[in-house]
């Protein structure tokens, strides 16, 4: 199984799917998200599907109605002005990485396995995790685990990194996780390992950069009363989503008019983000940190 979508119904209905518009799935990957919402389109409907992973072309879908692009979400307007798409009716992303990434030992997301660390999403791109364990300053380092990964060891993780890649190199998902077991207690330390693989993957792969530019481009592009629906799992990203649909910003800073209304693009569809239920995390446990937040272009 490449990926199992979460939340697929209440996505769906988010975006409000109409049987002729033209949708965009910016994170396609295992292409759950998408063969759901071509279920509901009719023949004059549209969806182009976005990854930069070689891997998630394998799962392109051979339908007249689909268009693959092989690119990271963040150049999502370039290619939609080349297939001549001005406006869409709905965007959605899934920020979560895909089981198939986590579970492919060679990738090195997981230290579950003892793997190289790579967490590259775009195995193109040059910089690897182990790249930036291996050269980064240890005051950078500090800085990626305690805002990418909200770890307060931070500072002590950084200096133990660069004390052991003196004498040698940390090149393996095993090495990194020996190396940090000092710093983490015992009951947290999968809990705190997850974190510190979170930060890297961030890092490596500039996603809160390619979100942020990612978001601002869907006022552009989207149509009056188009929808955007975006997944997201962990803290970083869904604040920078939620203060976006709010306020138009990444600081939640909200901006009124002389009347005193609030000047933002979207209008938030829902005053707190949807949530999987119980049964849904009992089927597929990795959906439990999901948070579902949906907001129409006014």
């Amino acid at each position: 199984m490449y990926h199992v979508p979460a939340l697929l119904n209440e996505t769906l209905e988010g975006l409000n799917i109409q049987p002729d518009g033209v949708y965009v799935d910016a994170t396609f990957g295992g292409g759950g998200h998408s063969r759901a919402i071509l279920e509901k389109l009719g023949a004059k409907g549209k969806l182009l599907g976005f990854d930069q992973d070689f891997d998630a072309a394998k799962n392109a879908i051979d339908d007249s109605r689909f268009t693959f692009v092989h690119s990271n979400f963040k150049f999502f307007k370039n290619f939609l002005r080349y297939y001549n798409i001005e406006k869409v009716d709905g965007i959605l992303a899934d920020l979560g990485v895909s089981f198939h990434h986590f579970d492919q030992q060679e990738r090195g997301f997981s230290f579950r396995f003892n793997s190289p660390l790579d967490m590259r999403m775009n195995r193109h791109a040059t910089q690897t995790a182990a790249d930036v364990l291996n050269s980064y300053s240890e005051e950078k380092l500090a800085d990626i685990f305690y805002n990418y990964g909200e770890l307060r060891q931070a500072r002590q993780i950084a200096k133990l990194i660069v004390k052991e890649r003196i004498k040698q190199k940390i090149n393996t998902t095993a090495h990194l996780a020996d190396i940090l077991k000092s710093v983490f207690f015992k009951e947290k330390e999968k809990k705190d390992l997850t974190l510190v693989f979170q930060a890297l993957r961030i890092e490596v792969n500039n996603e809160l950069d390619a979100l942020k530019s990612f978001l601002q481009q869907t006022v552009e592009v989207l149509k009056p009363e188009g929808r955007l629906a975006i997944l997201t799992y962990h803290s970083l990203e869904d604040r920078l989503v939620k203060n976006f649909m709010r306020c138009g910003n990444f600081e939640g800073q909200q901006q009124k008019d002389f009347y005193g209304n609030l000047i933002a693009p979207f209008k938030p569809l829902n005053s707190k983000p949807i949530i999987p239920s119980e049964n849904e995390i009992a089927d597929n446990p990795r959906s439990r940190s999901a948070k579902l937040r949906v907001a129409m272009l006014m």
